[in-house]
């Protein structure tokens, strides 16, 4: 069977490295969450790179069902970090909690009008191919 896409890797070994030594502007689109239904009806976009302020509900794991706001971002890690899902280290210290984006789904964007483009284009570009079908 052929390659089905050139400008990536099939060697285990190079998609580990390419993934891991990924720059901060590929780790963005990398760390994508899945819209929920609502969100993905109104724009007719299934995924977005998450960000600060958005809020979301866990879908996987032991935390699955919480709901928050995203604190922050962590890119060099994989991982978000969400309101008040967090543990105590046993100095009593509290602990966010790191969770991948592909595992909880945004529930509420926070939009201004760069990410308003991304969905517009986005949103436009799977209608042209509803279209095509």
């Amino acid at each position: 069977m052929a390659k089905v896409n050139k400008a990536v890797h099939s060697s285990r070994r190079k998609s580990r490295k390419d993934h891991f030594s990924a720059p901060s502007s590929v780790r963005r689109t990398i760390m994508s969450a899945p819209l929920n239904k609502e969100l993905r009806e109104k724009y007719n976009v299934r995924s977005i790179p998450i960000r600060k302020d958005d809020e979301v509900v866990i879908t996987r794991g032991t935390n699955k069902g919480r709901e928050g706001k995203v604190t922050s971002v962590y890119r060099l890690k994989y991982v978000i970090h969400v309101e008040r899902v967090s543990r105590e280290k046993t100095n009593g210290q509290s602990v966010p909690i790191g969770i991948h984006p592909s595992k909880v789904q945004v529930t509420k964007l926070k939009l201004d009008k760069d990410r308003e483009s991304i969905l517009d284009r986005v949103g436009k570009g799977r209608e042209i191919k509803a279209k095509k079908e």
